[in-house]
């Protein structure tokens, strides 16, 4: 699936994530799918859903400091799923580089905001 010429790189970043994640908590057992699977799934839909308001507002930089304050959330859930054993390491890997790397692209894109 390619990206649009006119979404942010942030914005596509983390709808790969998520396309990604979805199926790693639809493994998480019962007892934690509803509780932890769903805060992350949620977490991170809501990283999207303020990288899209970023996107389409004048005023970047409060959706995007609402975006990176509940990326870090997902880190420290994505951490626990890791340490309760519900992530293999290499998964667990896997998912922490993607969401540094949208951490990186979000405050890239707030610095540019402060700069212009």
């Amino acid at each position: 699936m390619s990206q649009q010429n006119n979404t942010p790189q942030a914005v596509q970043a983390c709808h790969e994530l998520i396309l990604w994640m979805i199926p790693q908590l639809d493994k998480f057992p019962r007892s934690r799918r509803f509780t932890l699977g769903s805060r992350l799934e949620n977490g991170l839909l809501m990283v999207l859903e303020n990288l899209i308001e970023a996107a389409y507002s004048q005023q970047k930089q409060t959706a995007l400091r609402s975006a990176n304050r509940q990326l870090e959330v997902n880190r420290h859930l994505w951490r626990l799923g890791y340490e309760l054993q519900l992530v293999s390491a290499k998964s667990y890997e896997h998912g922490a580089k993607l969401m540094n790397d949208i951490g990186r692209q979000i405050g890239g894109w707030l610095n540019s905001c402060q700069k212009g």
